[in-house]
């Protein structure tokens, strides 16, 4: 490292520990790169006011870590017949922050103010019978049993409850809210309560000494729970290269969404371990059908054949992802055997298909941006290799915002794209699949695809959704409306004081069951 560089470093390392201010002993240190927007679950909410609350609330069901639904302030749950009636069985001995005891009327009162429109919930729409479903009734036949009533069945109703951005439907005491109705602060029964909230510097959370864990090793957002640490103080560092100066200096024990570019640099060091998880999040090559080139299957999946998808993949993630030709990412329970196969490079087959289809090498234009570089990076591998098999493509770099308004309008021929995490299968289909004259986004149109995912929206049956899947798959890869690259990785270091942190698919940092020492 050059004198520069150090002081640099030096530099960034001292606004960062200026922007945490005097830590007390046992507190554990990790970086968000902005501060969170409220305290309010899942209203006036990004991803990491989602990461911060979930340390405080709970809701009934949360997601473990392949993405299954289990239970968390519930004991149980039990569905009826026809799938409209869910009756949730309260855990015994859970408390709130304020010591008061979790009962079936506390989770009444909280879906009742998610449900009331001025509360702005952002999953209201899900449950008010525009989304997943019509929430009728929430009833409370004794202390411990809570009744839900839907207008109709939907596969999605556990999933949706437990979904992050829904701040997880987290059980709230009705002290959170003045006696106006207006926000206080979460009052929960999460291993960590509300501490310090320094607007642009910190958000400290307290060890809640009250705490009732589920006996079941950690999970995902379910599991045991064990505040580990006194405090926990989430400090706000928008610079990447500041948040690495402060963890190479010690101003903070962990540091999440790690470039790749610094991968090597920190498993190098002796004071720092890296921790690499596969996420949820789909990288992928988009096609749009309607094109009058493209519209010709046998263009794409000559397109498909005359990549190395592997090779893309290692070299783009510079070894922290596999090729995963699904949408269904390969940590989720529902990714079977038959969603591991693939297309295989072969240049012979795909120069055949384009002579059958008359192509004569006409440019096509493949869409980028150099914000997210993984996005350019496999265009530009994209493009070399599908040159061997007589496919002309060219790159168009534009900037994110102008990339996404001509996803949003189905402007584009080839796009170099990446989904983020969705943590059930039948949305991640959704997110590309669906009708382009009402949404232009959509890149898979199939009736029959259609049909089937519907039908995995609605029934709860594993095994029929699970066959559902496989079948998608199949189809998907026929059809070639997308080409599949891999899921990304979640990678985060922390000092080797620091025992206990480990990442998980859906990429939120977890910082229960972990101290630094």
């Amino acid at each position: 490292m050059s004198g520069r560089e150090f002081l640099r470093t030096a530099l960034l390392a001292g606004v960062a520990l200026a922007l945490a201010g005097p830590a007390a002993a046992d507190t554990l240190r990790a970086r968000l790169n902005a501060d969170i927007r409220s305290t309010d679950p899942g209203v006036n909410r990004d991803a990491n006011t989602d990461a911060v609350v979930l340390h405080m609330v709970e809701g009934l069901v949360a997601f473990r870590e392949d993405a299954s639904v289990g239970p968390l302030l519930a004991e149980s749950m039990t569905v009826s017949d026809d799938g409209r009636t869910y009756t949730f069985r309260l855990r015994e001995g859970v408390r709130f922050h304020n010591g008061a005891a979790l009962t079936a009327e506390d989770v009444a009162w909280t879906w009742r103010r998610y449900m009331t429109p001025e509360t702005r919930w952002r999953c209201l729409t899900e449950f008010d019978g525009r989304g997943v479903t019509r929430l009728d009734a929430v009833e409370t036949p004794d202390p411990r049993t809570v009744v839900f009533r839907f207008a109709r069945a939907s596969a999605l109703i556990p999933a949706t409850m437990a979904r992050p951005d829904c701040g997880g439907a987290g059980i709230l005491h009705r002290d959170s809210v003045g006696a106006d109705g207006a926000w206080v602060a979460p009052i929960g029964t999460g291993p960590f309560r509300m501490g310090e909230w320094r607007r642009g510097q910190f958000i400290e959370l307290l060890r809640f000494a009250g705490y009732a864990s589920r006996a079941e090793p950690r999970d995902g957002f379910t599991g045991g729970k064990r505040a580990e640490a006194e405090r926990v103080r989430f400090m706000v560092i928008p610079d990447q290269a500041a948040a690495k100066a402060a963890l190479l200096s010690g101003a903070i024990d962990v540091l999440t969404d790690i470039a790749n570019s610094d991968l090597a640099e920190l498993k190098a060091r002796p004071d720092v371990t890296v921790d690499v998880v596969p996420t949820m999040s789909l990288s992928t090559l988009l096609i749009q059908t309607r094109d009058p080139l493209l519209s010709d299957v046998r263009i794409r999946r000559a397109l498909a054949l005359s990549l190395d998808l592997p090779a893309i993949v290692q070299a783009v993630t510079e070894g922290t992802g596999s090729y995963n030709a699904s949408a269904i990412p390969i940590s989720s329970a529902f990714h079977t055997p038959p969603h591991r196969e693939g297309y295989r490079r072969d240049l012979a087959t795909a120069r055949r298909l384009l002579a059958e289809a008359g192509y004569r090498g006409q440019a096509i234009k493949i869409l980028a941006n150099r914000r997210y570089s993984s996005m350019f990076d496999s265009a530009v591998l994209i493009q070399a290799m599908a040159l061997e098999a007589g496919i002309r493509l060219e790159i168009e770099v534009l900037d994110w915002a102008t990339q996404l308004d001509r996803y949003t309008k189905g402007e584009y021929q080839l796009m170099s794209f990446s989904y983020s995490a969705r943590l059930d299968p039948s949305l991640s289909y959704e997110m590309f699949s669906g009708p382009k004259d009402t949404q232009p986004r959509k890149v898979w149109e199939n009736p029959e695809a259609l049909a089937m995912l519907a039908e995995s929206m609605a029934t709860g049956d594993a095994e029929r959704r699970t066959a559902l899947f496989e079948a998608m798959h199949r189809k998907l890869l026929a059809d070639v409306p997308l080409i599949n690259l891999y899921n990304g990785a979640e990678i985060a270091a922390s000092r080797t004081n620091v025992s206990g942190y480990r990442g998980w698919p859906a990429g939120h940092p977890r910082l229960w069951g972990v101290r630094a020492n």
